[in-house]
């Protein structure tokens, strides 16, 4: 089922249809007028369409940044991992654990 949310920003109007539910679509709007609202507030840019870019620059900066921090930890629980079977594999004298 496809919804659609028409909002106001920036002096645009736009309706966008999607598959997700109302209240996701509605949650993501409030997200991005709170991320247009703060690039207002550090920048000190009025017209519209600075504001919409230099907002999409940040949030994928934001993006980058998160996607990064997730792959780090990614490597550290792969390498907890890897430690945890060298000790199993030292506590089992190096049998295989189906034996």
């Amino acid at each position: 089922m496809t919804n659609e949310v028409t909002f106001n920003i920036l002096g645009a109007s736009f309706t966008i249809t999607a598959e997700e539910d109302e209240v996701y679509l509605k949650n993501v709007l409030s997200q991005y007028k709170a991320a247009v609202k703060n690039t207002e507030n550090i920048s000190g840019i009025k017209e519209p369409i600075n504001v919409a870019i230099l907002t999409g620059f940040l949030l994928c900066d934001e993006i980058n940044k998160i996607k990064k921090q997730l792959e780090n930890e990614s490597i550290e629980v792969q390498e907890r991992t890897l430690n945890l079977i060298s000790k199993l594999d030292q506590a089992f004298g190096n049998h295989d654990i189906r034996d």
